[in-house]
């Protein structure tokens, strides 16, 4: 019996780093809005928000860092949303 070949892992999504603030959560869609500093909105769904942060924690005017992800067929996204660290 010939060894089964290994199955490849689809590559991890990377994105540019990036800053805004939410301005939308439709939490019975799990989805929600992020603004730019350039005034776009940018989409994201509960499963792009990182490990250890729940969804329904975000809050309307949350300052979020998180990856930038721009596709020409579905938009720009957000992936790995995390709250911003307070500056001091």
């Amino acid at each position: 019996m010939a060894p089964r070949p290994l199955l490849k892992l689809p590559a991890e999504r990377k994105g540019t780093a990036a800053r805004g603030k939410i301005t939308r959560l439709l939490i019975g869609q799990s989805q929600g809005f992020i603004r730019l500093a350039d005034g776009r909105e940018v989409f994201f769904h509960r499963s792009d928000v990182r490990e250890g942060l729940a969804f329904n924690a975000l809050n309307v005017g949350d300052v979020v860092t998180f990856e930038l992800l721009e596709d020409a067929v579905s938009g720009a996204r957000a992936i790995k949303v995390a709250r911003a660290r307070k500056q001091r």
